[in-house]
């Protein structure tokens, strides 16, 4: 590997983190700990590698020339062997001097046998961040070779209230009394809800271009060519059709009908194959029913998509999934901070949406409840959860509307999404 390219590259990236200029978002790290950063593309990974460097120079506690960050979709470096990693480091020392940098790797996943390496610098005591957009990063094997000496953190697109921090809206003390700040938030909203957290696509007037972009960027870089896919039709066709089953608990067999419906021969395993690659680049992810044998927890499972702005690149006057889905993210984000499954839909005689078992919680996704038998639904399928397992709190999202509802002793809050994503 060319050492001159190589420090070019780490003078462009310390160009970068000295020129950027980031929205703060609220993720802190252990100055003393190492971590691997995954989740979909463009969700802000590098952003927050970057914010990490700035914040510690501005408290100076390091200098630029402290950090070695390093981004492997150069393509100046994009298939440098893993054996050959170590002459980044070289070619730091020998810019910088013979001391240990913080090291940044973005990207990381892409170097095949990258863990060995990381594990080396963890074991001589460097203090590494890294970031992937490959959910294979959190697999046993991975997890063995690092040996908890990372801790593992997902990153999402940008949350609402980061959104609005983005956009120059600042929530205040009671700021809930405050109309032309709730009318701001209110029209805030719109376009969050149809488009998503991607922060790259906030000022575009043609998001949605930028968005399906990106999806195709995700399914043929990332999915197809990364397993050697040939019949992309089917893949595109289940990824519509899990778009179209988004509220729905969706059975592996089901899937393979829909697809083969269309023409399209898929087996079930390719089908099951596929689903596990969605999830892999976290495209999308998917719950289980709580109250369902341990088989059919693994099979019959509800799949959302990891922003609403790629979701809604399927959809025609999809509301109903659009609110759906973005609880789903909500709860997903407070709640998939472990190995065990913690987040649930419950189907058994009654539906509701969203079951957590430890915090007791349950929540249904309702865009309007003026109909009185939606209402009446909502409220006593709610009811009946509570009566098989006591609820601590109960909601129902909805777009616009709010109120709270007493019955036999379950009071349940009814709150715009809105609110509720900023609670």
């Amino acid at each position: 590997m060319d050492k001159q390219v190589i420090k070019n590259i780490i003078m462009e990236r310390h160009r970068e983190v000295r020129e950027r200029q980031l929205v703060e978002r609220p993720q802190l790290f252990e100055r003393r700990m190492n971590y691997v950063l995954v989740g979909i593309r463009r969700a802000g990974k590098s952003c927050l590698m970057i914010q990490d460097m700035q914040r510690r120079i501005a408290a100076g506690e390091i200098t630029l020339e402290d950090c070695l960050y390093i981004n492997f979709e150069d393509e100046r470096i994009r298939y440098m062997p893993a054996t050959e990693l170590g002459v980044i480091l070289d070619c730091y020392a020998e810019m910088f001097g013979d001391h240990k940098p913080l090291i940044y790797l973005d990207e990381i996943q892409i170097i095949e046998g990258w863990e060995q390496f990381v594990r080396r610098l963890a074991d001589q005591q460097y203090r590494i961040m890294v970031t992937g957009s490959n959910a294979k990063m959190l697999s046993s094997e991975i997890a063995t070779t690092l040996g908890g000496r990372f801790v593992i953190r997902e990153i999402w697109p940008f949350s609402f209230l980061e959104y609005l921090s983005y956009r120059g809206v600042t929530l205040r003390n009671n700021w809930q009394y405050d109309s032309k700040l709730l009318h701001e938030i209110a029209r805030r909203m719109d376009d969050y809800f149809y488009y998503g957290g991607f922060p790259e696509s906030f000022d575009l007037l043609d998001k949605r271009e930028w968005i399906n972009s990106l999806y195709q960027k995700i399914l043929l870089g990332d999915i197809v060519a990364r397993h050697g896919i040939r019949n992309t039709r089917s893949i595109r066709l289940l990824a519509k059709k899990m778009a179209d089953s988004v509220m729905q608990p969706t059975a592996l067999t089901r899937l393979q009908h829909i697809v083969k419906s269309t023409g399209e021969k898929i087996g079930l395993a390719t089908v099951k194959d596929y689903l596990e690659y969605f999830e892999e680049s976290y495209l999308t992810f998917s719950l289980s029913n709580f109250v369902s044998p341990v088989t059919d927890q693994e099979t019959i499972k509800k799949r959302y998509y990891s922003d609403n702005g790629i979701l809604n690149i399927f959809l025609f006057n999809g509301e109903t999934k659009l609110l759906e889905n973005l609880c789903a993210i909500h709860l997903m984000k407070q709640f998939s901070n472990t190995d065990e499954p913690r987040l649930f839909y419950y189907n058994r005689n009654i539906e509701v949406d969203f079951y957590v078992p430890e915090s007791r919680l349950a929540v249904q996704a309702s865009f309007d409840i003026n109909d009185e038998e939606t209402r009446r639904r909502e409220v006593s399928d709610l009811v009946s959860l509570h009566k098989a397992f006591p609820l601590q709190r109960a909601v129902i999202v909805t777009r616009d509307h709010e109120e709270q509802i007493t019955e036999c002793s379950l009071t349940i809050e009814v709150i715009p999404v809105w609110k509720w994503l900023l609670e």
